[in-house]
């Protein structure tokens, strides 16, 4: 019971880090490829202290479980740029709200790869659905731009390739969470070590977002997160899960002072709930021994 409890304050307290990533995004003033180079870079020295005060051995790589961690890597390194570009176009609250249709990117994508999708799924996949098209209806009547739209599309591809870093994080069991992590932020800095300029050392330069973003948002909260999956069922991870667009959203309005009109709103409940339904397994036959499983999150 113990254990409980201190992964349900660990798994609250990384979806509150987490739901605050995208105004220190926003007030670096730095473009998207910097952020995420130098959230890679500072994440990657962060997480391999942790590794390192935790003195557990490297889980052991083959050549095959090596290239699936960049491979997916990469995955999440694109992700990242795709959500934070998404940042810049609209408000982080609804770039927040469109990329939680992630968990259904994995069920399309699970589909594809031969696994059985039951029809519950396929309703939370088509009530998702609707939430999409609410929220697209103010842009079929001319109330926003095309950057309003592009900002769209690029949360929902953020989510697309989240879904593929966890399809891939599937496949990698035998490694450590928190080596699956320092892994791809390091593939991070090796993909954007060439659009990387060199940084300036005067008071302009925002050291201080960067380090957050870097020590609090990559490596303490991979920390938290991985430590709470370990201790608590899918239905808890999922459900605490929620924590993270909400902050998104306060904290968009508190920062910046936008919020969701009316649409938006109904809109994003509807993904919200959709998402909430399909992980949590509302609908779905419960099995008859009772067991607890453990999520991959990345």
């Amino acid at each position: 019971m113990r254990d409980f409890h201190k992964g349900v304050w660990q798994m609250s307290l990384a979806m509150l880090i987490s739901g605050s990533i995208g105004a220190f995004v926003l007030l670096s003033g730095l473009p998207v490829t910097e952020v995420v180079f130098w959230r890679c870079l500072i994440g990657a020295m962060a997480l391999f202290i942790f590794i390192r005060v935790s003195q557990k051995p490297f889980s052991p790589l083959t050549r095959t479980t090596l290239l699936l961690a960049i491979l997916g890597g990469v995955a999440l390194v694109v992700n990242w740029l795709l959500l934070f570009a998404a940042y810049e176009r609209i408000s982080i609250g609804l770039s927040t709200v469109v990329y939680n249709t992630q968990p259904f990117m994995l069920v399309l994508m699970g589909m594809f790869l031969g696994e059985r999708v039951s029809l519950v799924k396929w309703g939370w996949l088509f009530l998702a659905f609707g939430g999409v098209v609410i929220l697209l209806s103010s842009e079929l009547t001319g109330a926003h731009g095309s950057e309003w739209l592009a900002g769209i599309g690029l949360a929902m591809a953020a989510a697309f390739f989240y879904a593929v870093t966890a399809i891939i994080a599937r496949k990698l069991r035998s490694v450590a969470p928190q080596h699956i992590a320092f892994i791809q932020v390091l593939t991070g800095v090796v993909i954007l070590l060439p659009f990387a300029s060199m940084p300036s050392f005067s008071g302009d330069f925002p050291w201080s977002i960067l380090l957050t973003l870097g020590i609090v948002h990559t490596g303490i909260m991979y920390q938290l997160l991985y430590s709470a999956i370990q201790k608590l069922p899918t239905p808890i991870t999922g459900s605490l899960s929620f924590i993270y667009p909400v902050v998104a959203i306060v904290v968009d309005n508190l920062v910046f002072g936008h919020s969701l009109n009316l649409t938006q709103l109904a809109g994003g409940a509807l993904i919200l709930f959709a998402a909430a339904g399909n992980n949590l397994g509302w609908g779905e036959k419960k099995p008859r021994e009772c067991g607890v499983s453990v999520k991959t999150v990345n």
